[in-house]
């Protein structure tokens, strides 16, 4: 049975990991490994919902249907 103390820990650790996953040292080094990077030439309407995604993840656009 979980107490609510460990329910809050657990809260708190996933919080912390979601923290540090997202920076920009973690963000950086992925970059450089040869499965976390995108191809320079895929097909443009791949890049644009890349793109999408991206802004989504930012928060700075809205998806709509297209």
């Amino acid at each position: 049975m979980m107490t609510r103390n460990m329910g809050e820990n657990t809260e708190g650790l996933a919080i912390e990991v979601r923290r540090q996953l997202g920076g920009e040292a973690v963000t950086r080094f992925l970059r450089t490994l040869p499965a976390f990077r995108t191809e320079a030439d895929i097909p443009d309407r791949l890049r644009e919902l890349l793109d999408r995604l991206d802004g989504a993840e930012r928060g700075d656009i809205g998806w709509r249907r297209g």
